[in-house]
């Protein structure tokens, strides 16, 4: 039998938000939000200062970050984006590495393969896996009503007792801390790698009253930089303006400051499971050396330039929070080079190789990341500083890039103008230095790194193939007798609890932790 203690060591569990900006977080530098355990978490860990989404929408970043890859490479375009059983996964590899892995919760997988190389998936998914939700970039800049963005969620943000988002996350939250128990009281010698991944603080903007009521009183600030006049609206911006039609309603500030006020409240619930999850842990005896790392899919705009949710690669929807926490490994620092979600699955295996003594598997695929294990152990020699990314979803029909290299960080996209700004003394992104004579050799290295990533007008036309060739078998499989992918959760009721086919002496016994003295009555 295993014993108690060796696979409660060498563990992963990544603990994943939904649309949380990193500047939503106290340890990001925002005053306002209340989030003491990710802020503990980097306090005592890794905090990349400027790490970002791979692709600012839920299933293009998620799909980033499984694969290693670019979403241009992976296919991971939109949010209804195929990917394919055969395409190698975090999850994939770890198994091979000899973990036991395990989802809770969204990954928004589009397809009838809702694992992915996940040995188990302990809840269904929050959003469908079928092809409903096809950007169509042949129409120009048309709203698809059905499931596009709109403004309801700011005109109607405050308090709610239950909303679906609430009832998901519960669910989530819970069944990920009975993924750590069984693991614990578990006879299965293998390191456990969990990702529990939460749909807050995505919209609507509605809170339970307990965390509305954590703000009473809390100064929330308006957008740094209110909505611009049409005529200074960016090209995207522009766009993304009518995708989520601002202008059908007319917005006060104080609604403003209210959808922010449930965002945040929303931010202390997700920071509120942290906690649990972590606690948890520690309750087990597997927090000394378990990898946890705090991460999110993209952020939310919340009004900045006038504009919300994601889509942008404005620094609120684009930059997100990552933090490795595992003191025994790594010593708290704070690391200014740019990374992406690209580069956690390298990450991750490089930590599984430390964990386990085993050797990485080669890449089945190429892997357009690197590992951030040296920075994160303080050693920068050598690394790029950049970090890449991509959008190839609604808001656009054309492919759009970012590239942030050092403090600059320059946007590309065939039709608008270019955009570069340097993040060292414009956060906000106000001054646009695409015309400045004095940043030309910048803004031709910047051209020179996006002419050898990729090819926009080779890229354009696979997505819009692929776009069609979605929509058709979306529409044949809506005739008739419709067979859901949606992922429906196993679960065996007969061999739960207390059962007569159980020992019922040695189940109370292994069912238990931490393990109870062993029961040896006389005459046996």
């Amino acid at each position: 039998m295993q014993t108690a203690d060796t696979h409660r060591t060498r563990n992963i569990l990544v603990i994943m938000a939904d649309q949380l900006t990193a500047r939503a977080l106290g340890c990001y530098g925002n005053d306002a939000v209340i989030s003491p355990c990710i802020d503990m978490m980097a306090e005592n860990g890794v905090i990349f200062d400027a790490a970002y989404s791979s692709s600012p929408l839920c299933t293009p970043g998620r799909y980033a970050l499984m694969t290693g890859q670019h979403v241009s490479r992976c296919g991971g375009y939109d949010n209804a984006s195929y990917l394919p059983a055969t395409m190698p996964t975090l999850a994939h590899y770890l198994r091979i590495m000899g973990y036991y892995t395990c989802l809770a919760g969204k990954m928004h997988f589009v397809g009838p393969d809702q694992l992915h190389g996940f040995e188990d998936r302990v809840t269904t998914d929050v959003y469908p896996s079928d092809f409903g939700w096809v950007p169509d970039w042949t129409i120009g800049q048309s709203r698809i009503d059905l499931w596009y963005h709109n403004m309801s969620s700011v005109k109607q943000a405050g308090v709610a007792a239950i909303t679906n988002q609430f009832a998901y996350d519960d669910e989530v939250g819970n069944a990920a801390l009975r993924v750590i128990y069984d693991h614990a009281r578990s006879e299965d010698s293998r390191p456990l790698c969990l990702v529990a991944s939460f749909i807050h603080p995505h919209d609507p903007y509605a809170t339970r009253q307990k965390y509305w009521d954590l703000y009473e009183g809390v100064p929330i600030a308006p957008p740094a930089v209110p909505r611009p006049p049409a005529e200074r609206q960016d090209a995207h911006g522009r766009r993304l303006e009518k995708a989520i039609a601002v202008d059908a309603v007319d917005l006060s500030e104080e609604e403003i400051i209210a959808a922010r006020r449930a965002y945040y409240g929303n931010v202390s619930y997700f920071d509120e499971w942290v906690g649990r999850l972590a606690d948890a842990l520690a309750e087990c005896g597997m927090a000394g050396d378990t990898t946890i790392v705090v991460t999110s899919d993209h952020g939310d705009m919340l009004g900045e330039h006038g504009l919300w949710y994601k889509m942008s690669f404005r620094e609120w929807s684009a930059r997100i929070p990552l933090i490795i926490h595992r003191p025994n490994r790594f010593s708290h620092r704070r690391v200014p080079q740019a990374v992406s979600q690209v580069d956690v699955l390298p990450t991750l295996l490089e930590i599984a190789a430390e964990n386990t003594g085993r050797s990485q598997p080669d890449p089945i695929d190429p892997l357009d990341g690197r590992s951030l294990v040296s920075l994160a152990g303080g050693d920068a020699d050598g690394d790029p500083d950049l970090a890449i990314a991509e959008y190839l979803a609604e808001g656009t029909t054309e492919p759009m890039l970012m590239i942030r290299s050092g403090t600059l960080k320059y946007t590309q996209c065939p039709g608008d103008p270019e955009q570069l700004f340097d993040l060292a003394g414009d956060c906000e992104e106000e001054t646009d230095l695409s015309t400045d004579p004095a940043m030309a050799d910048d803004l031709e290295r910047l051209r020179a790194i996006a002419r050898a990533h990729w090819d926009p007008a080779e890229i354009r036309q696979r997505v819009i193939a692929d776009q069609a060739r979605r929509r058709a078998v979306h529409a044949a499989l809506r005739i008739g007798r419709y067979q859901s992918w949606d992922y429906q959760p196993r679960r065996d009721a007969s061999t739960e609890y207390t059962r007569s086919h159980h020992d019922l002496t040695r189940f109370d016994f292994t069912s238990r932790y931490p393990r109870p003295p062993a029961f040896n009555p006389r005459g046996e």
